[in-house]
């Protein structure tokens, strides 16, 4: 694979306006719609980077900070954070706007793990992910972070059984 600049794995954004089936009875729109289109968003940024199909491993964290309105138009920018043999670490950024007055407001955050896969759907190896910028360098610092106590995690919960 050629090398690639950085920059064009952060900083795709996917809109979609909000319409009424999206909500839910409180008339807000439904949880479940926005981590939809987190996952879609996290999947186009790791397709890319891999070229290969990918499979959502894990969401590592959604942290939901206000609710969305029908007729809103929601922005979910995207970030590869990390690289690991396999597997990547995107996150995403979830911004409303009332189109009609222009404010935006920051209405979630989200971390999602996903796995290249090859023709006969086995993990498969993607290239390293080499960050440029401080802001990169940032996430991918902390994304490493996450990862070492993901792993951590998951060795005491195997001890405990």
């Amino acid at each position: 694979m050629s090398d690639c600049n950085s920059s064009e794995f952060c900083g795709t954004v996917i809109s979609h306006v909000m319409m009424p089936y999206h909500a839910n009875p409180a008339g807000n729109v439904n949880g479940g719609v926005i981590m939809q289109l987190i996952d879609d968003a996290a999947f186009v940024i790791a397709t890319r980077y891999a070229r290969s199909n990918v499979v959502t491993a894990s969401i590592e964290r959604i942290d939901f900070h206000r609710p969305v309105h029908v007729g809103d138009l929601l922005n979910l920018q995207g970030c590869l954070n990390m690289t690991h043999r396999s597997s990547m670490e995107i996150g995403v950024r979830v911004v409303s706007e009332d189109m009609r007055t222009g404010e935006q407001r920051h209405i979630a955050s989200a971390y999602l793990n996903f796995v290249a896969m090859d023709k006969d759907l086995q993990p498969t190896k993607v290239r390293e992910y080499k960050p440029e910028t401080a802001e990169e360098k940032r996430r991918n610092r902390e994304a490493i972070q996450r990862r070492a106590q993901r792993r951590q995690q998951l060795k005491a919960s195997r001890n405990e059984n």
